[in-house]
């Protein structure tokens, strides 16, 4: 299995359900790696405003990775933040790549799915749509690509 130490990942800041590395030395590849199964909404809305208004502000991030695989457990209204908040103001910033891995659960991608349909139909002229977004098997693959 792919780990942040295989790609020399250099840790930004722990928080309790996720840590933020850096993948390599110009700071232009961002991680969020899940550490638990489940990340409550002000815990997610916390680590993804420390992106915004402090990891964003002081680099040229081009792509920010979401390692999601120790994830079991699937919250709606922190990925309706994420998509129609979070997205638009980290794009404002200048990050329009994201690459996210999925745990090897069918249960929970599923979910995803159906609530990414669910924002998608909800939110029909979402600024997210114009972003480059897509779901990657591994750690080396989506920083890859």
């Amino acid at each position: 299995m792919d780990t942040i130490n295989n790609i020399n990942g250099q840790l930004v800041k722990s928080f309790n359900n996720a840590e933020i590395y850096f993948s390599n030395d110009d700071n232009a590849v961002l991680i969020v790696k899940s550490t638990q199964n489940y990340i409550p909404e002000n815990q997610f809305r916390e680590i993804f405003n420390y992106i915004t208004d402090t990891v964003l502000l002081q680099n040229k991030v081009k792509k920010l990775v979401f390692d999601k695989r120790s994830l079991s457990v699937f919250n709606q209204p922190s990925m309706e933040w994420y998509y129609t908040q979070w997205k638009e103001k980290a794009s404002s910033l200048g990050l329009k790549t994201h690459r996210k891995i999925l745990p090897d659960d069918d249960l929970f991608n599923k979910s995803v799915k159906i609530g990414r349909e669910s924002i998608m139909s909800k939110y029909p002229e979402g600024h997210f749509k114009q972003l480059d977004i897509q779901y990657r098997d591994s750690l080396e693959e989506a920083i890859g690509s």
